[in-house]
C-alpha cells in the first residue's frame, strides 16, 4: 500500500462511503485489496466535465464514465439552468443516447435527476443520431440538451456532452459556468435522485419524420435525384444510431436503391465486426466496400456511431473504390451546394461558410471565387454553431465542414449531421452523373479550377498519466523551441492559440489572435504549407495537420502531384522528430 499515493487512497476509501449502492463499494474494496495499477488510473483524478461535457472509461472511480459522475455533472447542470433561467419559466431538457454499453442507463439517471430538480425532460425512447438531439433543442425550444455518447471511441468509452438552447454546444460563458456548477457536487448526497415521471416526456419516430421532412427542404436538386434516383449507395451505420434514420432520410430525399451491409446493421456497443468505429479509418470501411465491388455501387457512406460524421468512398478511372477524406468530401459537397446558389441566383453577398483552422484552405479559395464569406473557428462544431448564432438574423449560412468528417449544410442542426450529410453528398453524386462524371471527376474538376490542397493527419496515442504528461511535454517543446524552418523551408509565423497571439518569425512582430484560448499551435511556412498541432479534447491523443498546396494544369498530373505533395508531408513529419 506504501507505493500509492495516499491522496489516491484516501478518495477510493470515500467511495466506500453508504453514500455509494454495494456494487460499487465492493469494486472499489477489491481495487485496493488486489489491483493498485486499476486504482491508480481509477482515481488519480476526478473525470473532468471539460467545454463539452465527460468523456472517459466506463467503470468505478472519480475517472470514469459511472452513475455516480454523470449524476454529478446532471446535478451541476441543473443547478446552473435553475440559476440561468430563473423566472419561473418551465425549464426543459432534450436528451439522446447511442448505441453504447450503459447510455440508455446513463440517459435514464440524467433524465431522472433533471425531473427531481423541477425540469422538464425529452427523452429519446430508443437510439438516435446526435444531429437529432441538437434538432429537438431547437424544435422544442429548450434550455438545454444532453446526448450520451463517446462518438468513434472505443468500445470501453462513453461520454456526456451538453447543448445549450441554440442547440450548439456549449461555448462560453455557458460552458465554465456549468464546469463550475458540476465541480461544486462533491458528494453523491447533493444529487437529487427521484423521478418525476410526469416531467418526462418520450420522443419516438414521429418526431423522426418532422426532422426528416425538415432537412428535406434544403435538396438542390430533386429533378435530378428523380431522374437518377436508383444510383446505388451502399451505407453503413457501423453498429450505430444512423441504421434506420440514414435510410429513411435517403428514401424522403428520392434516392430508390440504398443498399446495406446486414452483419453491420445489428445495433451493438461492442462493434463487432471492426476494431475501432471510426470512419476515418479504412478498416471500418471494408465490409461496406466488399458490397460496393460486389454491387458496383456508384458511392459508399459509412457513419460513426452517433452518426454525426460520415466517411465515403468513390470509384478512381480504374474502377477501384478509394476512400475520400474529410477535406475532400467537404470540398466536393459545398462546390456541389455553392454552384447551385449560384445557378439559382440565391447568392446575395450575405453569405458565409465556417471552417475549422485545420481545416483546408481549398473552402475559403472556393469561398472567395462565389463571393461568399468564410469564417475560420477552432477545432469543434460548438465554434462553428457559435458564429451562426452570432450571425444570425444578418447573414445566410449554407455550410460549415471540418477535416475529422463533420459537415453541416443550412441551420436546422447546430452540430455536425451525418445524417444530412449522407443525403447532400449522394446529391452531390447525382449531380456528377448528369454531368457525366463520377464523384473522383468531380475532385478533379475541383482541383482543377481552385487548386490541388493535399492534407495529412498524423497522431500519436499517449494512454494514462504518464501520457497526458509526455503531450504536454511534447507541445512545450514546440512552443519554446519553435522551428525556424521544417525540412529546409522557412516558417514564416506560429500561431499560438494558448497565448492568443501570432508572432513573425522574421521581425518579430506580434499581433493578437482573436480566438477563444486553446492549446493548439500553428506553422505558417514560406511554400504555403500549414503546419497545426493540438492535444485531442477527446481522445489521449496529440495530432498533427499537415497541408500542402500546389497548381495542378491537367487531369492526367492529379497521381503524380499528389504524390510529390506526400513526399514534402513525410519530410516535414520527419524532420519534425515526433515519430
Amino acid at each position: 500500500m506504501e507505493s500509492i499515493d495516499p491522496a489516491i487512497l484516501d478518495k477510493a476509501r470515500s467511495w466506500l462511503s453508504d453514500s455509494f449502492d454495494q456494487q460499487t463499494r465492493d469494486e472499489v474494496q477489491a481495487m485496493i485489496d488486489h489491483d493498485h495499477a486499476l486504482l491508480v488510473e481509477s482515481f488519480y483524478r476526478d473525470l473532468e466535465f471539460g467545454t463539452g461535457g465527460l468523456r472517459g472509461i466506463m467503470g468505478t472511480g472519480t475517472n470514469r464514465m459511472n452513475r455516480y459522475t454523470v449524476g454529478m455533472a446532471t446535478q451541476g447542470l441543473a443547478n446552473y439552468l435553475k440559476q440561468y433561467f430563473h423566472d419561473g419559466e418551465q425549464i426543459s431538457v432534450a436528451i439522446a443516447y447511442d448505441n453504447r454499453h450503459n447510455s440508455p442507463y446513463y440517459a435514464d439517471v440524467s433524465a431522472e435527476i433533471l425531473s427531481a430538480n423541477g425540469i422538464r425532460v425529452f427523452l429519446f425512447d430508443s437510439l438516435r443520431p446526435t444531429p437529432l438531439l441538437s434538432f429537438a433543442v431547437r424544435h422544442f425550444d429548450c434550455q438545454a440538451g444532453i446526448v450520451i455518447t463517446a462518438s468513434h471511441n472505443p468500445k470501453e468509452y462513453n461520454g456526456y456532452k451538453v447543448y445549450w438552447d441554440d442547440g450548439g454546444q456549449l461555448v462560453p460563458p455557458h460552458d465554465h459556468n456549468v464546469i463550475a456548477e458540476v465541480m461544486k457536487i462533491r458528494d453523491p448526497a447533493m444529487i437529487r435522485f427521484g423521478r418525476n415521471s410526469e416531467l418526462i416526456e418520450m420522443l419516438g419516430d414521429d418526431f423522426d419524420d418532422v426532422y426528416i421532412d425538415t432537412i428535406g427542404s434544403l435538396s438542390l436538386s430533386p429533378g435530378l435525384i428523380h431522374k437518377h434516383h436508383d444510383l446505388k449507395i451502399v451505407f453503413t451505420p457501423i453498429h450505430g444510431t444512423a441504421v434506420r434514420v440514414v435510410p429513411r432520410a435517403l428514401s424522403a430525399f428520392g434516392f430508390s436503391n440504398v443498399i446495406n451491409v446486414p452483419e453491420q446493421d445489428v445495433v451493438s456497443g461492442d462493434f463487432p465486426t471492426v476494431v475501432s468505429p471510426n470512419p476515418e479509418e479504412a478498416a471500418a470501411l471494408q465490409m461496406a466496400l466488399d458490397k460496393a465491388r460486389e454491387t458496383d455501387a456508384d458511392l459508399v457512406m459509412a457513419t460513426d456511431p452517433d452518426a454525426d460524421r460520415v466517411g465515403i468512398a468513390v470509384k478512381d478511372p480504374q474502377g477501384k473504390y478509394v476512400l475520400i477524406n474529410g477535406n475532400q468530401a467537404a470540398s466536393m459537397m459545398i462546390y456541389y451546394i455553392l454552384e447551385q446558389w449560384k445557378q439559382q441566383n440565391r447568392l446575395t453577398g450575405k453569405e458565409y461558410l465556417v471552417k475549422t483552422i485545420v481545416t483546408t484552405e481549398l473552402l475559403r479559395e472556393m469561398a472567395d471565387f462565389y463571393g461568399v464569406a468564410c469564417y475560420d473557428v477552432l477545432t469543434g462544431f460548438k465554434y462553428i454553431a457559435e458564429i451562426i448564432r452570432m450571425l444570425e438574423g444578418e447573414k445566410t449560412f449554407i455550410a460549415g465542414g471540418e477535416e475529422s468528417y463533420g459537415y453541416l449544410v443550412g441551420d436546422f442542426v447546430r452540430d455536425k449531421d451525418a445524417v444530412l450529410s449522407c443525403c447532400m453528398l449522394a446529391e452531390t453524386a447525382v449531380w456528377a452523373k448528369e454531368k457525366g462524371k463520377t464523384m473522383y471527376d468531380l475532385l478533379l474538376e475541383v482541383y482543377l479550377k481552385f487548386g490541388l490542397y493535399h492534407e495529412k493527419l498524423f497522431s500519436l496515442t499517449k494512454k494514462g498519466k504518464a501520457g497526458l504528461e509526455e503531450i504536454k511535454e511534447m507541445m512545450d517543446s514546440f512552443r519554446f523551441n519553435t522551428p525556424t524552418e521544417v525540412a529546409g523551408v522557412k516558417v514564416l509565423k506560429m500561431l499560438d492559440y494558448r497565448k492568443s497571439q501570432m508572432t513573425d518569425l522574421e521581425t518579430g512582430a506580434e499581433e493578437s489572435l482573436d480566438f477563444p484560448i486553446s492549446d493548439v499551435l500553428q506553422f505558417l511556412l514560406e511554400d504555403g504549407s500549414k503546419i497545426t498541432m493540438r492535444p485531442s479534447g477527446t481522445e489521449p491523443k496529440i495530432k498533427f495537420y499537415i497541408g500542402t498546396r500546389a497548381k495542378l494544369e491537367r487531369a492526367e498530373d492529379y497521381e503524380a502531384l499528389r504524390n510529390g505533395l506526400d513526399l514534402k508531408i513525410e519530410r516535414f513529419i520527419a524532420d519534425m522528430g515526433v515519430f
